[in-house]
């Protein structure tokens, strides 16, 4: 209710009776106007809403910004806009459920950096970096809870929830405007291991094939080649190769939904382990240990170096997360490789 209350005034009685669960009850929040500071600038309306509003459904944020309810400098705005110090933001009144969602439980990960501007994290395979989609919180939701007194705390990027590895946080606004700049100039850059099965033949392989993003009638994020999609590109470089599969770096030369996993379903090499675009009976063969390999039960995808430039200090920096055990333990199981570029 303090969070509610923090954003949008005063909130009106509740007309519910007192018996009624609390999961039911609603309140209305008044008109809020508010003046975006330095610190919040730079960021998109629709981030900064679901970040300030909090309790209120995604689904809901993005129905008032369509509906035009929400104004910056008394003009209407689309989710894209990107506020500006000493913007007026009108919030309209908000009817949501008291209690939404349960409150995320206080978390740390593994840190392979941490200083004041910066928060870089190891995260495991299978936990959301946000809340959303039918997840109640994620990695970003707990390391708050985890640290209150934090003035600010964001995501610099996203991994997926099936995906382990580096995961760049930002803990000053200029650190996330100047680490946003790094990524929309290719600076930023990201190396990602990878298994796929198949007979995988180049040392070192572009692959450029435009990406679309759509959404499946249960509510399901995709994304498939398509001819108008987004230019996407990425660069794979064979490390080792076995009988059945081949351990690759995947380069990212833009950062795309999915790009990695779709850019190489759609040339003919699945994913081991990957439940979206992979070879099913194949990732069912992989739940089982049998005589020459260990059993995978996640899919083989892991952020394992990251370089950019420093926001503050201008110095370049580069940071390495080892193969997640799980990856490393199948990786070992598959026995001596054919081919091993390094």
């Amino acid at each position: 209710m303090k969070d509610l209350e923090r954003f949008s005034g005063k909130v009106a009685e509740k007309s519910t009776p007192a018996h009624a669960s609390q999961a039911h009850s609603q309140v209305q929040p008044q008109v809020q106007r508010v003046t975006i500071s330095d610190e919040e600038a730079g960021q998109r309306i629709d981030n900064y809403l679901l970040r300030v509003c909090k309790g209120v459904p995604k689904s809901h944020i993005y129905r008032v910004l369509r509906s035009g309810e929400v104004r910056v400098n008394k003009g209407r705005i689309d989710q894209t806009y990107r506020l500006a110090a000493g913007d007026v933001l009108r919030i309209p009144p908000i009817r949501v459920a008291e209690k939404t969602a349960p409150t995320a439980p206080g978390a740390e990960f593994k840190i392979l950096f941490e200083d004041s501007h910066l928060l870089i994290i190891d995260k495991p395979a299978g936990v959301a970096v946000h809340g959303g989609s039918g997840v109640s919180y994620g990695v970003i939701e707990q390391l708050r809870a985890a640290r209150p007194d934090a003035k600010f705390l964001e995501l610099v990027h996203r991994l997926d929830r099936e995906t382990s590895g580096i995961l760049l946080l930002a803990k000053k606004r200029s650190a996330l405007v100047n680490l946003h700049e790094q990524i929309r100039a290719g600076l930023l850059d990201k190396r990602y291991l990878v298994l796929v099965h198949g007979d995988w033949q180049n040392t070192r392989q572009h692959v450029k094939l435009p990406l679309f993003k759509y959404t499946t009638p249960d509510g399901e994020r995709r994304v498939r080649v398509q001819a108008d999609g987004l230019p996407s590109h990425t660069v794979f470089i064979l490390l080792r190769k076995f009988d059945q599969f081949a351990l690759l770096e995947a380069e990212l030369k833009t950062g795309r939904t999915h790009q990695i996993r779709v850019h190489l379903a759609s040339s003919g090499f699945a994913i081991a382990g990957d439940d979206k675009y992979g070879d099913f009976a194949l990732n069912r063969a992989l739940l089982k240990a049998n005589e020459t390999r260990g059993a995978l039960k996640r899919m083989f995808l892991h952020a394992h170096q990251i370089t950019f430039t420093h926001p503050e200090t201008g110095k370049p920096v580069t940071l390495n997360a080892p193969l997640a055990p799980e990856c490393d333990r199948f990786l070992k199981s598959l026995g001596k490789p054919v081919v091993q570029s390094r």
